[in-house]
């Protein structure tokens, strides 16, 4: 299994203790930068509309112990498959987003869970 980063994600998180739990309203933007050599494909994204953005979580633990976690919320046992958690098997995080602005090959969405830096693996408009 082969995959390329088309990208990063700029959120202004430097740690996995910063990061929110999850998207939610009144986070500050992030921006979504592009590589040049995948910008073409921008063509037709549009603000307004809402995308999912797929990136490489890869800060997060991947043992086997990472199986059964305690949920923060309530403090009950949960299998991962059942968390938002950066800790998986495959370290791959999904959100949806609203794209507010287009500025190049940069785009300013919802504010994203995930910390500065981190690789942008697809961008793919929301299938509702």
């Amino acid at each position: 299994m082969n995959l390329v980063a088309i990208g990063h994600i700029v959120t202004g998180y430097r740690s996995l203790e910063e990061c929110p739990r999850n998207i939610a309203p009144g986070l500050p933007h992030s921006h979504v930068h592009v590589a040049e050599h995948y910008a073409p494909a921008l063509l037709g994204v549009m603000p307004g509309r809402r995308y999912d953005i797929l990136y490489w979580l890869d800060r997060g633990e991947r043992s086997d112990a990472v199986l059964m976690q305690t949920s923060r919320r309530t403090g009950a046992p949960a299998g991962v498959f059942a968390k938002c958690s950066p800790h998986r098997p495959n370290p791959i995080g999904l959100s949806r987003v609203t794209l507010h602005a287009i500025d190049g090959n940069v785009l300013e969405v919802d504010g994203l869970d995930c910390i500065d830096g981190t690789l942008l693996l697809d961008i793919k408009p929301a299938v509702v």
